[in-house]
């Protein structure tokens, strides 16, 4: 079956299951899903029932789409989602995004679990994604292109909005909240990066760096949606002095940080 006709599928199963229109797509990372308490939930749709949806199978991440309000503004959030470390291809990975566009979704907020390599960051700290680095990483476009879902050679100058950006920042200005603005450098995992490799996703120019994203984001711009996306620093990993990472203390910190996350990411809904 073709990608198109599988997303008409999928899309079509969703919305005999909710006939809500979202606008806004959320997706949420590790130790973020907390999140989908300040959701007006009308109806929860776990990974498992939807055709051709992949399930998640990573600790922190539950399996769900949930269609509601947040902020007076109707939107469906991953809850959960998927990794090329996991054993999905790219585009299986970009594959829910490509659903939200069917279901009327422009806008997509993202957020992420990510380690620190700007060494003046601290674990904890926001960062608002102002470009990517997505070379480590296979691109979620390859194969054939069908025409219906983007063009075969997508522009990336601005694949974080530029205009949301800016919105964010004043949001967290207004709300006292100090956010860090830098580049996110896409890996594969599941291991974490060695001191090495972490010094050369510095040269690289590379902020932070996470194992997800990169190809959600791809697969956005490529439909033509804007995006907005935040990470949560939870480990630096540039540092010289002993620093042994668990996946257990970066679900600590990202659910640590998450009502910053959560605020800044309902005040901007509320003015898309």
């Amino acid at each position: 079956m073709a990608l198109i006709d599988q997303l008409k599928e999928t899309a079509s199963y969703i919305q005999q299951q909710c006939n809500t229109v979202p606008l806004i797509g959320i997706v949420l990372g590790s130790g973020l899903g907390s999140f989908v308490n300040e959701i007006k939930v009308e109806k929860e749709i776990s990974y498992s029932d939807i055709p051709n949806f992949p399930v998640s199978t990573v600790e922190g991440h539950s399996g769900k789409l949930i269609f509601g309000e947040l902020g007076g503004k109707n939107v469906v959030a991953m809850a959960g989602r998927f990794h090329f470390y996991e054993g999905y291809t790219p585009a299986q990975v970009a594959f829910p995004i490509r659903v939200m566009k069917q279901l009327g979704v422009e806008t997509v907020l993202i957020s992420n679990a990510a380690g620190g390599v700007n060494s003046k960051f601290v674990v904890g700290d926001l960062m608002i994604i102002k470009d990517h680095i997505s070379l480590f990483t296979l691109n979620p476009l390859l194969g054939k292109n069908e025409e219906e879902l983007g063009p075969r050679f997508p522009d990336m100058s601005e694949p974080y909005s530029v205009e949301l950006i800016t919105k964010a920042k004043a949001i967290a200005e207004k709300l006292e909240i100090t956010v860090r603005t830098g580049v996110y450098t896409g890996v594969t995992g599941p291991t974490f990066e060695t001191r090495s490799e972490y010094k050369l996703i510095q040269t690289l120019g590379g902020d932070a760096v996470g194992m997800s994203t990169v190809q959600e984001v791809i697969a956005a711009v490529h439909s033509g949606m804007k995006v907005f996306a935040m990470s949560v620093i939870t480990d630096i990993g540039i540092r010289e002095e002993d620093n042994v990472i668990t996946h257990e203390e970066v679900l600590q910190a990202a659910k640590d940080a998450e009502p910053k996350l959560t605020s800044i990411f309902i005040e901007l809904i509320k003015e898309l």
